[in-house]
């Protein structure tokens, strides 16, 4: 089996060679930037990011602008990056830092780790990628080429799977380069050990990975059986005034789309009518959004109300133009942009 000193040279030659260095976050690196890029980065292509990233760096180019600003401004430029959570996360931990700690994120693992939004991988990265400080990452695609090269044919969500992972993690990682060992691990499993019909023969691992040797990297890590989503249904309220300003509600904190702008929902047709007090209403074809955990069949219906209609706290008219400035999720915006209004 390869050493650890092996292990490190190779990965760091690959990376002068053909490592990713001219991603935006790599580019006048501060702890802030890749903390922005890490938060992005979890459950979102690179390719996606980009854009999402340069638009919010813009906006948000320090933690004090960032704190400062509102939860709803955040959620604008978040708005179609879903998973809101971490936005809410972000805002939360710049307005800590920025009200306790003078803008400067802690250089300590453990106090990382207690500020809202960062575990043990992102904590890892905003030190060795934003501080050069010592850092172990275990992303998915760092999971991935460990998995792939110790032939760790457990399932990678169990306890001892990843007290493994992080053992090896912790065992790889080098005191001196750490910032570029930690983007070329992250690199190779993006580019090179993806998922599906990873690139075995451009791999710096390639004559010791166990699983390529065996011809099972195609099998590792192992899947594990998806339940069956559940499926929820919703009706999705399209009111405009005689203004033809769009009726908005902010959502509760917890639930689907939490803390954002929507249009509002309802579990039944006979609810929505009786808080609308009104039965002219026209249903348009329903479709499909799926979340991470079930789907959600969403049945819009457009309705119209007078100027006289009492709204409630959480509920406010906008313009289209200002409605869809708002943090408002994908799918509302798409609803939003189609021209269906009069």
């Amino acid at each position: 089996m390869i050493t650890v000193k092996q292990f490190q040279k190779k990965i760091l030659t690959w990376f002068e060679h053909h490592g990713r260095k001219e991603l935006p976050w790599q580019k006048d690196i501060t702890p802030y930037r890749v903390w922005i890029s890490e938060i992005m980065l979890q459950q979102t292509q690179v390719s996606t990011v980009i854009d999402y990233f340069n638009r919010f760096i813009e906006r948000f180019p320090t933690i004090e602008i960032l704190a400062s600003s509102s939860l709803d401004e955040v959620f604008a430029y978040w708005a179609g990056l879903g998973y809101y959570a971490r936005a809410r996360n972000l805002h939360r931990t710049a307005q800590w830092i920025h009200q306790h700690n003078q803008d400067q994120f802690p250089d300590a693992q453990e106090a990382l780790e207690q500020l809202p939004g960062i575990g043990r991988s992102t904590a890892g990265a905003i030190l060795s990628l934003g501080m050069k400080k010592q850092g172990v990452i275990l992303d998915g695609n760092v999971k991935r080429i460990l998995i792939r090269a110790h032939k760790i044919e457990s399932p990678s969500t169990t306890t001892s799977t990843i007290k493994q992972l992080w053992t090896l993690a912790e065992q790889y990682t080098p005191r001196h380069e750490v910032e570029k060992y930690n983007q070329a691990m992250m690199d190779i499993g993006a580019l090179i050990c993806t998922r599906t019909q990873p690139k075995c023969t451009e791999c710096p691992l390639e004559k010791h990975c166990l699983a390529h040797r065996n011809h099972c990297e195609e099998f590792l890590p192992l899947k594990t059986v998806k339940k069956k989503s559940p499926i929820k249904k919703t009706y999705m309220v399209i009111a405009q005034n005689d203004c033809h300003q769009i009726l908005l509600e902010k959502r509760p904190p917890k639930g689907i789309w939490g803390g954002l702008w929507c249009l509002p929902l309802f579990e039944t047709m006979s609810s929505l009518k009786k808080h609308y007090q009104q039965n002219k209403t026209k249903k348009l074809p329903p479709f499909r959004h799926t979340f991470t955990h079930f789907h959600l069949d969403i049945v819009p219906i457009m309705i119209a109300l007078p100027l006289s209609f009492t709204l409630e706290k959480q509920e406010r008219f906008f313009s289209l133009s200002d409605a869809l400035k708002q943090g408002i999720p994908a799918p509302i915006k798409k609803i939003l942009s189609e021209k269906i209004f009069s």
